[in-house]
């Protein structure tokens, strides 16, 4: 029949134009902000800090931040939106070596263009990428400059908003930190072996020999 085809297309449209307005699933409008839709798992807004342990308060947070003040993120951010200092002194990191950490961080979100790249290049999944997309304010400088504290944001919020990826992330650093733990044992053990036989050598050597015949 001529025209069947543009007539079951009329009849599809049909159908989802009116379905549209009767099945919940198919709505295409939500009442924000009442309502809101969950963002999904790969949404990226801006970059945050992570760090590991729990607490909220100042202390916890930098005790378990994972970012080691490499600043290989300052370096190849395009719109050069990061800006970091590195401390003074050091304190250990997630596999307990001391590190430098980062005394300040600051990343102005005026500028992020959300190119993910910092997150990308980071050797330690020290920042990632969050879902947070309501950071309007009055104060166009001073408000969309976001510090250290402000941007450090727990394990546990990352594996809420990124399951999948924070849970290969947290495998692969139990992973290396084992393999750094059996390296230090392993040294451990070989310089206790070799101070056992360097304390062993002189008695040894004291020992009177016995004489033929007694």
């Amino acid at each position: 029949m001529l025209g069947e085809g543009i007539l079951k297309g009329l009849g599809e449209t049909a159908k989802n134009f009116a379905g549209s307005f009767v099945s919940k699933e198919r709505l295409t409008t939500v009442q924000y902000p009442e309502e809101r839709v969950a963002p999904i798992e790969n949404t990226r807004d801006f970059p945050f800090l992570v760090y590991d342990g729990a607490g909220n308060d100042e202390a916890a947070r930098l005790a378990g931040l994972r970012c080691v003040a490499c600043q290989i993120c300052e370096k190849e951010c395009p719109p050069k939106c990061i800006y970091i200092v590195k401390s003074t002194d050091k304190k250990p990191d997630y596999v307990g070596k001391p590190q430098i950490y980062p005394a300040r961080f600051d990343i102005d979100i005026s500028v992020c263009m959300s190119c993910q790249i910092c997150v990308e290049v980071c050797p330690f999944e020290a920042i990632k990428m969050d879902t947070e997309f309501e950071l309007s304010t009055t104060d166009r400088f001073g408000g969309l400059l976001f510090d250290r504290d402000h941007l450090a944001k727990s394990n546990e919020h990352y594996h809420k908003i990124h399951p999948t990826e924070a849970a290969e992330v947290d495998a692969r650093l139990a992973e290396e930190k084992a393999k750094a733990e059996a390296k230090a044992k392993a040294a451990a053990e070989a310089a206790a072996a070799k101070a056992a036989a360097a304390a062993a050598a002189p008695v040894a050597k004291s020992t009177p020999a016995k004489e033929p015949g007694a």
